[in-house]
């Protein structure tokens, strides 16, 4: 489809989009670059390691399946881990494979997902509002959850980015 024959909000929402792919690309390659040693060592002195940021957006993606309202999350099981609990290296953590390959089925469920709503369907509201709110706040919607995801992907990739090659 040619952009224009795309109407206003087709062109916002595929921008939108657009934007949601390419930093999910550039976070994929960057994990895809680190070696499973690199993924193990902290970013810095005490923070972070490249395998916690990786589960822990594998967790925050996969959430928003039911945020948005489009089925069940596949990594719930996956929550204590690498989002209730700090990043710690004795914690049991799954094998690393398994990690890369879950994040990689995940994006590729989330890009069928989105390509799916309509763009109307995507001010609808989201599951953590109610109807009766959303009457009044209407910003509340699905494309808002959405853009949160963006913005919080890229800026784990800018944290990622500090490790040490």
């Amino acid at each position: 489809m040619t952009t224009a024959a795309l109407t206003t909000e087709e062109l916002l929402i595929t921008t939108t989009l657009k934007s949601w792919e390419q930093w999910v690309g550039r976070t994929s390659q960057f994990f895809d670059s680190l070696s499973d040693e690199q993924m193990l060592t902290e970013i810095a002195p005490g923070k972070n390691r490249p395998v916690y940021l990786l589960g822990h957006l594998l967790v925050v993606n996969d959430a928003i399946i039911p945020q948005l309202r489009l089925g069940e999350p596949n990594h719930a099981d996956l929550r204590e881990t690498f989002l209730d609990q700090p990043d710690r290296s004795d914690a049991k953590l799954p094998p690393l494979a398994e990690l890369r390959q879950n994040w990689k089925d995940l994006n590729v469920r989330l890009t069928t997902l989105f390509a799916q709503l309509t763009p109307v369907e995507w001010l609808e509201r989201h599951a953590l509002v109610s109807e009766e709110d959303f009457a009044k706040e209407p910003h509340r919607n699905r494309l808002a959850i959405f853009l949160s995801r963006v913005s919080h992907t890229a800026y784990h990739l800018g944290q990622l980015r500090l490790q040490p090659k």
